[in-house]
């Protein structure tokens, strides 16, 4: 009658705590029900629970784990031994089943007699105390382990926090489908994915600092030598051909005009009264070339001096948009004969302008296609072909070298010159392991030399 008053005792205490672990409302609250509640079914001292994704989970008669006290430091050090054996059913182990340097502290921390109960797929729990383990009661703690761990498994979410935890959850993935053909098993499926998806081809490109420019524009340069007195247009104006740009001060020149005329007018007062003398007097005569030569050079020079004036006066060479910067700037300024002052491109003579840095020089093949994400409209690229790349390199006043990049617009576009952005050029098609690793191979080499 004991016997069977025992065994009803013990299986209603199953169907309880079967009953609370289904009700459970977290996974602490189970993992504090499992190592606390479990001395219904067989009597311990101390009961510990270990995840193999995350290690010391729960202690009876605690309520919150201090990671770093001593005693879950040699627990899970004593886990991780009974990992490497993987057992499958409980198994009773003492203080000589493990490592030297743990079974030194078994008497400080444990009874005589321990128990690891395996959790399919979850980890393990230790059971410990001073009598010796009997087979009696382990079915019922089998069930309750399989009901505990099914109601766990359902509200346990593991925290991929640690680099065991990571591992775990790899390895529990790829090592699916054991047993199977080779070409049916997930981990030769995910390599042949991974090979593959590294082997796939892409454009090689870089990306570089752009604008968009003019393509032929007309330099308008300093005609004269003086100083700029006025500006008749402004930045971004439309103008026409024979329009008037600039003029200088015109008095400086004016002034050389009066002289040399000044000095005509003496040149041919001297050569009237020499060729009067010469009429009386044979010893003039040789004079008059002398005297006709420096009328013909004072005569030069007014000519010369009157086209400076005229060309004073500058005019737009042709029709378009003028490129400058503040007008303002120049009135008043000195410039040399030659000094670039401002410049005109027609109207949708626009292309771009990039610069390629000399680490990311690849090798671009003919038309190749550059896309510049403007920072005014980084939504809708500008679309290019390449024209034409540098084989120099130039200093950027930026403080790098790079190579100058020219592309035709492949359609027009409404952005005005000017405007800057980043520029995008396809080169030829490579594997994607290559696209990722061309820089670090690239740095790596540099540093290795080889």
């Amino acid at each position: 009658m004991f016997d069977n008053s025992a065994a009803a005792q013990a299986l209603s205490s199953l169907l309880n705590l079967s009953r609370r672990a289904r009700g459970a409302d977290s996974e602490r609250e189970l993992g504090f029900l499992l190592v606390n509640e479990t001395h219904a079914l067989v009597p311990y001292r101390q009961a510990a629970l270990w995840l193999s994704d995350e290690g010391v989970y729960s202690l009876s008669g605690v309520v919150q784990i201090e990671a770093n006290a001593p005693y879950v430091h040699w627990l899970t050090r004593v886990c991780e031994a009974l990992q490497e054996k993987r057992p499958e059913t409980a198994q009773g182990f003492s203080a000589g089943d493990l490592p030297p340097e743990l079974a030194e502290e078994w008497a400080q921390w444990w009874p005589s007699h321990a128990v690891c109960v395996p959790i399919r797929g979850v980890g393990y729990c230790l059971l410990v105390r001073d009598e010796p383990w009997s087979s009696e009661g382990w079915t019922l703690v089998g069930e309750w382990m399989d009901v505990w761990r099914h109601a766990f498994v359902a509200k346990h979410a593991p925290r991929l926090s640690t680099w065991r935890a990571w591992r775990g959850k790899l390895a529990g993935g790829v090592a699916g489908g054991a047993g199977r053909p080779w070409w049916r098993q997930l981990r030769f499926q995910l390599a042949a994915v991974v090979i593959g998806v590294l082997l796939f081809p892409v454009h090689l490109t870089v990306l570089a600092p752009g604008e968009l420019v003019p393509a032929q524009p007309v330099v308008v340069r300093a005609p004269v030598e003086g100083v700029v007195d006025v500006f008749h247009v402004q930045p971004n104006q439309l103008v026409q051909k024979d329009q008037p740009l600039f003029g200088f001060d015109e008095a400086l020149i004016q002034s050389r005009v009066e002289v040399a005329r000044q000095a005509l007018v003496t040149a041919e007062t001297d050569y009237r009264q020499t060729s009067q003398m010469a009429l009386v007097d044979a010893r003039s005569k040789p004079q008059l070339a002398l005297l006709m030569g420096k009328i013909e050079e004072k005569r030069t020079e007014v000519s010369y001096l009157k086209e400076q004036l005229g060309r004073s006066r500058v005019l737009a060479p042709k029709a378009g948009v003028v490129l400058m910067d503040d007008p303002s700037e120049w009135i008043g300024k000195p410039v040399a004969i030659g000094e670039k002052v401002l410049r005109i491109a027609a109207e949708g003579d626009v292309e771009v302008e990039a610069w390629v840095a000399l680490s990311d020089a690849i090798a671009l093949p003919k038309d190749a296609s550059v896309s510049l994400y403007l920072n005014a409209s980084p939504l809708s690229p500008v679309s290019a072909q390449l024209r034409y790349m540098a084989h120099e390199s130039v200093l950027r006043p930026e403080g790098y070298q790079a190579y100058r990049v020219r592309a035709v617009l492949t359609e027009a576009t409404k952005h005005r010159v000017g405007l800057k952005g980043t520029a995008k050029l396809q080169g030829e098609r490579v594997s994607l392991i290559y696209w990722m690793m061309r820089r670090p191979l690239a740095m790596l080499r540099g540093h290795l030399g080889y």
